[in-house]
């Protein structure tokens, strides 16, 4: 049997002296982490990690990330899941065609995170690994660009319910303005970031990454009272591990569930690995 690691990372609210007093509250994003923990417990996958509010640092990920990349060789298994904010800035070193020229970012205890340093993680990991991605926040449809950013009423309006019986529901989404406070006082590290990614120093990645989102790129995720809407669609699709398809048949299964406005995404990049796709969900 393959070798499985599992890594869950879950923030119901972040450093609000790094994010400028924005503190980020969210109510589910930690169940998420721990309920996906248990799914991966159940799958036999049998070193998990689980890092919550302020255990989710940029180190402590990343060195995680590595110790895994270490560990890992062909057909073995990384299993990421994360639930938070999503937030985006502006994309120095894409391709050229990106019309929108931003970046997503996961918003971490003491930090935004750009796709591109996570991708530069996965390109550490040794070339047949499967690393199989669960993101549970806004703007997560391919962890490469959004292509429409909506403003702060169409967000609310977007998410507002009308059942009395209902909570109001939250999107995992930082908000726009301290998107952009926090881009300009911190563009400088930002930016050098990316310069030091520049994807035309990247090398292929070896590995390949499967990723299942909350969302499109231009849509918004819902957090909970117990889980967030896409996680708990997740575990409710897999049923205790009575689902039986792979990874398409799983993906439409979420889809089918989720209502219009929130559509998860199913992204492939890296080494082609059929075999990998056609899997049943979790399988070491």
């Amino acid at each position: 049997m393959a070798h499985g690691i599992s890594l869950h990372i879950g923030l119901n609210g972040v450093d609000r002296t790094k994010y400028g007093g924005w503190d980020g509250k969210l109510i589910a994003c930690e169940n998420d982490a721990r309920d996906m923990e248990q799914l991966a417990k159940e799958a036999g996958i049998k070193e998990r990690t689980t890092l919550l509010t302020p255990e989710a640092t940029v180190d402590n990920i990343t060195a995680e990330l590595r110790k895994a990349a270490k560990v890992l060789t062909a057909g073995d298994l990384l299993l990421f899941s994360y639930s938070g904010h999503g937030g985006q800035v502006p994309d120095l070193n894409g391709p050229e065609d990106e019309s929108d020229r931003l970046d997503e970012t996961m918003c971490f205890f003491d930090r935004e995170y750009i796709d591109d340093e996570l991708y530069k993680e996965f390109e550490g990991f040794a070339e047949g690994v499967r690393i199989l991605c669960f993101l549970d926040c806004c703007h997560s449809g391919s962890g490469i660009r959004v292509r429409e950013i909506l403003s702060p009423e169409a967000m609310e309006e977007q998410f507002q319910t009308t059942d009395p019986n209902q909570v109001e529901t939250t999107a995992r989404i930082m908000p726009l303005d301290m998107q952009a406070e926090m881009y300009d006082r911190n563009k400088e590290f930002f930016d050098d970031i990316q310069r030091k990614l520049n994807a035309k120093d990247n090398r292929d990645l070896g590995a390949t990454a499967l990723l299942i989102s909350a969302c499109q790129d231009n849509q918004l995720a819902a957090d909970g009272l117990r889980n967030g809407l896409f996680t708990a669609t997740v575990l409710q699709v897999w049923n205790g591990g009575k689902f039986t398809g792979g990874y398409k048949a799983f993906h439409r299964e979420i889809l089918k569930q989720m209502p219009a406005i929130q559509s998860p995404n199913l992204f492939i990049t890296g080494r082609a690995n059929n075999r990998f796709i056609t899997e049943r969900p979790f399988t070491l």
